[in-house]
């Protein structure tokens, strides 16, 4: 018998998928749904839903007030630079920077969590499609490629992961922004129901409570799946379910069809190619614990490592017929990263509410769509921003700073603060081919692979829109009335509103673009890549949702082919 037949037999199945995360969850859910053997490698550590470490600790529970330590900081100072992450609380779900470095230009804030799982634990959970608006911009403008899709096409998908994930929403009939198939809605507080009035009387424009994937009443199809506790602790991860994410919901449905093989300490670092085949016929790990190397074998390999993870891979799997990349015959693996800019808008008090206060802790806020280069708007730039916000009564904590004691103290900490409202911009990024990320050969990580190196950053169509994302929230607030008005338009580096993309675009044209309609790469059919990669432009919603639609509709796609022998 020949061993090395022997082990390639038993390392051998029908499909792959790279990355547990949102896209990886649901490759993994779609193929092994369809039949497919499929084989889920995750870069990180195990982690089962509910077995969440911190998730229900009162604050008191934890070590220097929840606060990084010395420690945290030398260990995780870029991923704690951008305020989002290092608490005692949180802290294991984000990656220790001295073992997995990278490099910058210019400031780019590279958030990341290796484990089962990924991102979806952690992430915003805001869930809004791509509409027509959005799909046809690029060609309409001028800029970059053209979409190969358009909306018509993806709304049965939209419908489909929707339905499935469970978002809370609320119909709006705005053509900028598709409705779904909701949930009910989360409650907007008085004091958004007052600014929704007022920005239509004033404005003519929306407001909506923000659609979310929450689940606000039960999923028969996911018993296992709780409803929306209103704690607002999803950072943690919620043992209850309640909010979507692979580990309570897509890699639950796959481990069920009995096909799913999942590894963790897996790191995938190349694709094998067969010159001959003129196709993948695998993947090198290297696994995190020991150091070993292993090949597995597929006929179909899916990659939803992350933007970065999924082009890190591919930038490192050099052939003679690939000497650039994988699949780069364009040039452009590792351009066009595009994010959402935020880190502008304005925040004011509210007074005339005095005798109303507000029940349970939303984890959610409202949602005001994109209204500028809508219609007959014409702006000095193109594209536009949309608003996340929210408007709450400040409780006890407001006390922390006073100097009050006694019954003073004790009168002031029963009554209910002052009611405030706040919003911040959310904008589009223009696709520049010159904003790119390349391998670094000479910097490795902690298993001795290379590592990245970031150049991009905004430019001056960008800038134009801020000065609106800031004046026009000002404005609006001014006119519900709000009082203590402050504006802001921060310092704002790529990457800080953690909707990476691009980086291995989709288009019509395999001399321009990575990946055709399908996800598919141009130069080798059977290799899928559906995380953040494939965006051809950023639109200005949050892009997990169209991530979930599209990587559905690849495994569709691909298992039609593979049927009929064309992959």
């Amino acid at each position: 018998m020949n061993l090395n037949t022997e082990a390639q037999k038993n390392n051998t199945y029908d499909a792959i998928v790279v990355g547990t995360g949102i896209s990886g969850g649901w490759a993994a859910k779609e193929l092994t749904e369809k039949g497919l053997k499929t084989l889920v490698l995750e870069r990180g550590r195990m982690v089962k839903h509910p077995d969440y470490p911190t998730a229900t600790k009162d604050p008191w529970e934890f070590e220097n007030a929840d606060r990084p330590t010395q420690h945290d900081l030398e260990r995780q100072g870029v991923q704690n630079r951008t305020g989002y992450t290092i608490k005692q609380s949180t802290k294991h779900w984000f990656v220790d920077d001295v073992d997995n470095p990278y490099s910058e230009t210019k400031r780019f804030d590279w958030m990341r969590g290796y484990h089962v799982g990924g991102r979806s634990i952690t992430w915003g959970r805001q869930s809004y499609r791509l509409g027509d608006m959005d799909f046809g911009a690029n060609a309409k403008d001028g800029v970059a490629v053209d979409w190969p899709v358009r909306y018509a096409e993806m709304s049965p998908w939209y419908d489909y992961v929707e339905q499935y994930i469970g978002v809370s929403g609320s119909v709006e009939g705005l053509p900028q922004l598709p409705d779904g198939k909701f949930l009910p809605p989360m409650e907007l507080t008085c004091v958004e129901l007052d600014l929704k009035k007022s920005m239509k009387e004033k404005f003519g424009r929306a407001l909506t409570i923000g659609r979310t994937a929450h689940l606000t009443a039960p999923l028969a199809h996911s018993p296992q799946r709780g409803t929306c506790q209103f704690r607002n602790l999803c950072s943690r991860g919620c043992p209850y379910g309640a909010y979507f994410s692979s580990l309570s919901s897509t890699l639950v449905a796959a481990e069920k069809t009995g096909n799913m093989t999942l590894r963790p300490n897996s790191i995938v670092h190349g694709l094998i190619y067969d010159e001959k085949k003129g196709k993948a016929t695998g993947v090198r790990i290297q696994d995190a614990e020991t150091g070993e190397q292993t090949e597995f074998y597929a006929n179909v390999i899916f990659l939803c490592a992350s933007t970065f993870g999924s082009t890190s891979i591919m930038l490192n799997s050099i052939s003679d017929r690939f000497p650039n990349g994988f699949g780069n015959d364009s040039g452009e693996l590792g351009c066009n990263i595009m994010d959402h800019h935020l880190n502008v808008g304005a925040s004011g008090e509210i007074a005339g509410f005095e005798d109303k206060y507000l029940s349970g802790r939303r984890a959610n806020g409202f949602y005001i769509p994109r209204y500028r280069n809508v219609a007959n708007d014409k702006r000095d730039y193109l594209r536009g921003f949309g608003y996340q916000g929210g408007g709450s009564r400040q409780g006890w904590q407001r006390m922390v700073a006073e100097l009050s004691i006694g019954k003073e103290l004790k009168d002031a900490a029963m009554a209910p603060g002052m009611w405030s409202i706040g919003m911040g911009g959310f904008g589009e990024i223009l696709p520049y081919h010159e904003n790119k990320v390349t391998l670094n050969k000479d910097k490795k990580d902690k298993y001795g692979l290379p590592t990245l190196t970031f150049d991009a950053e905004i430019k001056e169509n960008e800038i134009r829109m801020r000065k609106d994302m800031q004046n026009d929230a000002a404005e609006m607030l001014e006119a519900a009335g709000a009082k203590n008005i402050r504006s802001h338009n921060g310092a704002y580096g790529p990457g800080l509103g953690i909707h990476e993309m691009g980086t291995a675009r989709m288009g019509k044209d395999p001399k321009t673009s990575v990946l055709n309609k399908f996800n598919q790469v141009h130069a080798c059919k059977n290799v899928f890549v559906t995380d953040g990669s494939f965006m051809t432009s950023a639109a200005c919603v949050n892009p997990s949702l169209t991530y979930m639609a599209f990587t559905a509709r690849a495994v569709d796609h691909a298992v039609s082919e593979l049927k009929k022998g064309n992959i």
